[in-house]
């Protein structure tokens, strides 16, 4: 079979869009790359360094050592592993009810219902009415003020709603005949059958939780309740690595926080980072879904 000849232009295109994504893609990867280089660099050799850097500068595990010594990273880890997983439980299970009922056919009152949660995706009572309701319900310190204000996100609800009405009719209707109820109906039929989207959303709320750090900001103010990303703030904002190093910070002892401080950024990044080779193969289908139904 003859392939087709391409025009000079359209190959000329072809190069100038391959270098296009070639350069966007070194945008992004570099700082992520300069993190860990800096990282994994001797600190003396690092403050003393200038422009681009394309591999550890000496190599040092130094600024990993002095972060293990600080508690609140472990803490923080702890904190946020809590409220990622039961955050994300607790998202896709009360989502999925929500988009169940406003797929299937029959409910009462059910449009009203889905305009008073549309409007919500542009209207919100704001960050005071916020804070006096959590507060009201006796949640700061508490991390629960991290999940359930937050229990469920609207645009992912209308995204799982319309993978659930992609569901055919004829298979819930097989489940009711057999005599299955509403939740085995959901569990059993639908879920399974939009495992793409739920991948998809599974992942939006992780990321979520874990990159959280306002709310936790307003509601937690004791110190053992922080999530990484607080300490992560407080050590890069307020330059706190006292807990990391010995008395006033010296010459020395300053190019050694720097370090720490790229190590701590490693540490929060990288765990996050490895859930998307294992949920990547559900993102085309998973969110396209929404974009082909409405």
């Amino acid at each position: 079979m003859n392939s087709i000849r391409r025009s000079a232009g359209e190959r000329i295109f072809e190069v100038f869009n391959i270098i296009l994504m070639v350069v966007i893609a070194l945008i992004m990867i570099y700082p992520l790359l300069y993190v860990i280089f800096s990282s994994f660099s001797d600190p003396y050799a690092l403050a003393a360094h200038s422009g681009l850097l394309l591999k550890p500068q000496g190599f040092s595990i130094e600024a990993y050592r002095m972060m293990s010594k600080n508690s609140m990273i472990l803490t923080g880890y702890a904190n946020t592993l809590f409220v990622v997983v039961v955050g994300t439980t607790l998202n896709i299970v009360l989502t999925a009810l929500g988009a169940y009922f406003l797929s299937t056919k029959g409910p009462m009152f059910k449009k009203p219902i889905t305009i008073m949660i549309i409007v919500t995706m542009y209207f919100s009572g704001g960050m005071i009415p916020l804070y006096f309701t959590v507060t009201g319900l006796g949640l700061e310190d508490n991390l629960l003020a991290l999940i359930l204000p937050s229990a469920i996100n609207t645009f992912n609800l209308i995204v799982m709603k319309t993978a659930f009405q992609a569901v055919p009719e004829s298979m819930k209707e097989s489940a009711y005949l057999d005599g299955a109820g509403e939740l085995t109906t959901l569990f059993r039929v639908v879920l399974p059958l939009a495992k793409a989207t739920i991948a998809v959303l599974l992942l939006y709320y992780a990321v979520d939780h874990w990159n959280a750090w306002f709310n936790a900001s307003l509601f937690i103010n004791d110190r053992t309740l922080y999530p990484l990303q607080l300490v992560l703030r407080e050590i890069l904002i307020q330059s706190d690595t006292s807990s990391m190093s010995v008395g006033t910070l010296s010459d020395d002892q300053y190019a050694i926080s720097e370090t720490i401080k790229y190590a701590v950024t490693v540490a929060a990044t990288i765990p996050i980072l490895c859930i998307y080779p294992f949920l990547q193969k559900y993102f085309e289908k998973g969110i396209m879904i929404g974009a082909v139904k409405g």
